[in-house]
């Protein structure tokens, strides 16, 4: 069975709790980080959790949502190895997998639905890294996070 870790904040709780469903009717074993309901907590704390675990290659891919997704993106961001994607519409999240090979996909529960998160994750999900001169630019990348200038 495929893996998926999802986490959001309170503003995301409500389209995280709907998105878990899809998921697991898609076939992934859904591990849900919280939070666990609607009370004002700190994005932070879950972005980093789901941001460490893909770091650290535990899960290949994962699912941030908070009101507008940029806190998440930014926290995210910070951990070697991720490349997390804020995707608002279903070409970002094409693109995001093609040109980025995004690893972690970020939603902002304040710019889309239900039915739009579904079919931006469907995207997400079932686009490859299409490699090539791409590849070369995630080695760049790589570098930046060991530190090394690359200009």
């Amino acid at each position: 069975m495929k893996k998926i870790i999802i986490a959001s904040d309170h503003a995301g709780f409500p389209l995280k709790e709907k998105l878990k469903p899809y998921l697991e009717s898609k076939g992934f074993l859904v591990t849900d980080l919280g939070t666990h309901n609607s009370q004002r907590c700190d994005y932070p704390e879950f972005a980093y959790a789901l941001a460490s675990r893909v770091s650290h290659g535990k899960f290949k891919r994962g699912i941030l949502i908070c009101k507008s997704g940029i806190g998440n993106s930014i926290v995210a961001n910070r951990l070697r190895g991720v490349r997390a994607a804020l995707c608002l519409n279903i070409k970002a999240a094409g693109l995001s997998r093609k040109h980025n090979d995004s690893n972690v996909l970020v939603l902002g529960s304040a710019f889309v639905n239900i039915t739009q998160a579904k079919r931006i994750v469907n995207a997400w999900l079932n686009t490859s890294f299409l490699g090539g001169r791409h590849k070369r630019r995630l080695n760049l990348i790589k570098k930046i996070e060991k530190g090394i200038r690359i200009r």
